[in-house]
């Protein structure tokens, strides 16, 4: 596990956006994956609903990117995600992901996105005390609080599954 004095240049991109919240939020580096939830939960140590994983779709008409911040624990219904935003979505490819968030798959954060977007919050990840979100690669994590999330992002508590 690595501190943020040598992190990885997306990890530090993102410690850079924490920091400006004075919340004392701190990427950690690990040399396992942590890119799926399952993954990220065995190399923390924590449980599957702990991760908050971010996932982007593509609205279908008017081909904006729509962030969901879900549970690890939890399947995210698109037909839900599209009564919140008034349109169907779909799944983002890579280089739409990409383009919108400037972070690959596998490492997307909840915060510092290219594109400015409200995410939709998974409201089971207000179960947990702690939580841990991607951090830029597949290899880097940090923990906040639920609270903290919220306060963050200024996302949406709904229903995501």
């Amino acid at each position: 596990m690595n501190s943020d004095n040598k992190l990885r240049k997306s990890s530090q991109t993102v410690q850079e956006v924490l920091n400006k919240y004075g919340l004392e939020l701190r990427v950690v580096e690990f040399d396992e994956s942590t890119r799926t939830s399952q993954d990220a939960a065995n190399t923390i140590g924590c449980e599957l609903g702990q991760i908050a994983k971010s996932l982007i779709f593509r609205s279908k008409e008017s081909k904006k990117p729509v962030c969901v911040i879900a549970s690890g624990k939890n399947r995210v219904n698109e037909k839900k995600i599209a009564q919140y935003i008034g349109e169907k979505i779909e799944k983002a490819d890579a280089a739409f992901v990409l383009e919108h968030t400037g972070f690959a798959i596998g490492g997307i954060p909840p915060v510092g996105h290219a594109t400015e977007m409200s995410p939709l919050i998974d409201e089971d990840l207000m179960e947990y005390i702690d939580i841990w979100a991607a951090a830029g690669t597949p290899h880097a994590v940090f923990k906040l609080s639920s609270e903290d999330l919220l306060k963050i992002t200024k996302g949406q508590i709904v229903s995501v599954k």
